[in-house]
């Protein structure tokens, strides 16, 4: 299962101080700087981005392993997702999880989601519908996977739609749409991807339908079919 039970998914100096001690550095060696501003307005320069997909042999519906262009990443996205109950819109986090998305956009086009079921929907402590297997089952990838990402802080209140996991530390095309915020901390274990914006109240329907077997944790009551997941470019 890709959410475990444990946690239900699978001294800082200012910038003063710091240019004081350059500057006393700098004279104690003799050197003669030319004044430069140690402020939050100095850019660096962020290092090209770089996807790692490995193919493996698992999965239920294989597609190949996406490409990635670095000069495509951080282009607005926006992701719609088609169910019986309607439409759930997502715009893409490309900046902070651009493997991630890239991902999710290849596997799209692939149309690798049309028709697959959301095997996955939990009501208490949190509140969550997961989608993204074409087996329905909840432990197969689409032939490759690929490293986390936009982790740091990282939170999972409504309106989060994260990477879930076949296996630890390995992401494929499985996600899980937060529809209720938590009722307790998460660890930052799943890498957010994308940002509910229209269709959160789908969700909520479906949700408030139950499990097949009243439980807590377990398939929606009715099927919960993904009848296409089309891409936006904006």
């Amino acid at each position: 299962m890709s959410l475990t039970s444990g946690n239900r998914f699978g001294g800082r100096r200012s910038g003063r101080t710091a240019a004081t001690v350059v500057a006393a550095a700098a004279a104690c060696s003799g050197l003669t700087w030319t004044a430069v501003a140690l402020t939050s307005s100095s850019t660096v320069a962020k290092p090209p981005v770089t996807c790692a997909y490995t193919p493996t042999k698992g999965g239920s519906r294989t597609v190949g392993v996406p490409s990635f262009e670095a000069a495509a990443a951080g282009r607005p996205l926006t992701f719609r997702l088609a169910t019986g109950e309607g439409t759930v819109t997502v715009k893409a986090l490309t900046e902070e999880a651009p493997c991630t998305t890239n991902s999710f956009s290849y596997l799209a086009g692939k149309k690798y989601f049309d028709g697959s079921k959301c095997h996955r929907l939990t009501t208490t402590g949190i509140f969550v519908l997961e989608c993204g297997d074409p087996a329905g089952v909840g432990n197969s990838d689409p032939g490759y996977s690929y490293p986390d990402e936009n982790l740091a802080g990282a939170v999972y209140p409504a309106g989060t739609v994260a990477v879930s996991k076949a296996q630890p530390g390995r992401n494929g095309g499985q996600f899980f749409i937060s529809y209720g915020d938590p009722a307790f901390p998460l660890k930052p274990d799943w890498t957010p991807f994308g940002k509910v914006v229209e269709g959160l109240d789908v969700v909520k329907r479906i949700a408030a339908k139950g499990t097949a077997n009243g439980a807590p944790d377990g398939a929606p009551k009715e099927p919960v079919v993904l009848t296409s997941v089309r891409v936006q470019s904006q």
